[in-house]
């Protein structure tokens, strides 16, 4: 039996490493460097978003799903389209991305009940492909191939640029849907879902209702993935169907294993391999980015299955276990629950 552990830091350490968070995250990224590398870091936190929506439904709940770019696509678009023709403010239009996008992957919740394993990655990975398609034939809503430029928001802050305005926006956003999955993953919910993910056998002589569970996981994780995506068309200032091909949800999926598929706080790092390390390998030699992605996938899969993330989160536990600092320790690990994390869990 495996032994889990609860890490507790005394109140100092808690304090210098909160302290130096908000000093990297509220100063250094959005004013002590370039606009063009704050719009960067914007975009970090919106993948790290969609990531742990990823998380949710694939980490967690199982199942395999490469039609994340679809969900992405709708809060785009909906951000898109009520923005240009309807004159709404960008900043109205996240809850209605959100909401939308959680009807759909409601939707697709039911479906996906009949699909498992393979099947079910087949399935999402369709929706990725016809999605596109189906954006460049309602010329009139949606742009056509052209697509739909929205322009950057205005920040209503005078002593704040735009790119600065909308990274605080998506920090903001970002901070609360982190917080709000790990709550989710906290409970008898993370219970429930590994249950299922592991022995539908047993999660069904528990009382778990798969279907329901399963249903809105599917929705929780397409939530993610809408205001991602109205995030982003707010960032980037233009949409079109090409941008939310079948590359971007590979990209996301790829992205949530090299940092954690079972870790909340790896999605940053999945995020900024994402966003910096294909582009940089391009900047060296333009096959170089696709070369890079498969091959970091590859390693990570074969030399630390449990993500970068996984890995840092196992590291700090030791270091952790050795100073002390465990709930409820006088100098040696006791077993506790973990508070939301699964890298002691079997996969």
């Amino acid at each position: 039996m495996s032994v889990v552990i609860k890490p507790k830091l005394p109140a100092a350490v808690r304090a210098i490493a909160g302290i130096a968070l908000a000093v990297l995250l509220l100063y250094v990224v959005p004013f002590a460097i370039p606009n063009y590398l704050v719009s960067q870091f914007a975009t970090v936190l919106v993948f790290a978003i969609a990531i742990v929506g990823i998380d949710l439904v694939t980490g967690f709940g199982g199942a395999i799903t490469l039609g994340h770019a679809a969900f992405v696509a709708l809060g785009s678009y909906t951000t898109a389209i009520l923005t240009v023709r309807y004159g709404w403010n960008p900043f109205a239009t996240i809850p209605v991305a959100a909401a939308l996008s959680w009807i759909g992957g409601w939707c697709l919740g039911f479906p996906a009940l009949r699909l498992q394993g393979l099947y079910l990655a087949m399935g999402t990975l369709v929706l990725s492909i016809t999605v596109p398609a189906l954006l460049k034939r309602f010329d009139g809503l949606t742009g056509g191939v052209q697509g739909l430029n929205l322009g950057n928001p205005e920040s209503p802050v005078r002593w704040l640029d735009d790119s600065q305005w909308i990274y605080f926006v998506s920090l903001a956003i970002a901070a609360v849907l982190y917080i709000v999955a790990r709550r989710i993953l906290s409970g008898p919910l993370r219970r429930a879902l590994v249950a299922a993910r592991d022995n539908q056998l047993v999660a069904a002589v528990m009382g778990v209702n798969r279907a329901r569970l399963a249903t809105a996981t599917f929705a929780m994780s397409s939530l993610y993935a809408g205001v991602a995506g109205s995030l982003y068309a707010m960032i980037v200032g233009f949409v079109s169907p090409d941008t939310f091909n079948v590359m971007l949800s590979l990209s996301l999926f790829v992205g949530a294993v090299v940092g954690g598929i079972t870790s909340l706080g790896g999605a940053v790092i999945g995020a900024m391999f994402i966003q910096f390390v294909p582009t940089w390998a391009s900047d060296i030699d333009v096959s170089l980015g696709g070369l890079v992605f498969g091959c970091t996938l590859i390693f990570t899969l074969i030399l630390v299955p449990s993500g970068i993330g996984g890995m840092a989160e196992r590291i700090f536990l030791k270091v952790c276990v050795r100073l002390g600092w465990v709930e409820g320790s006088t100098g040696a690990p006791t077993r506790t629950e973990p508070a939301g994390s699964a890298q002691n869990e079997p996969a």
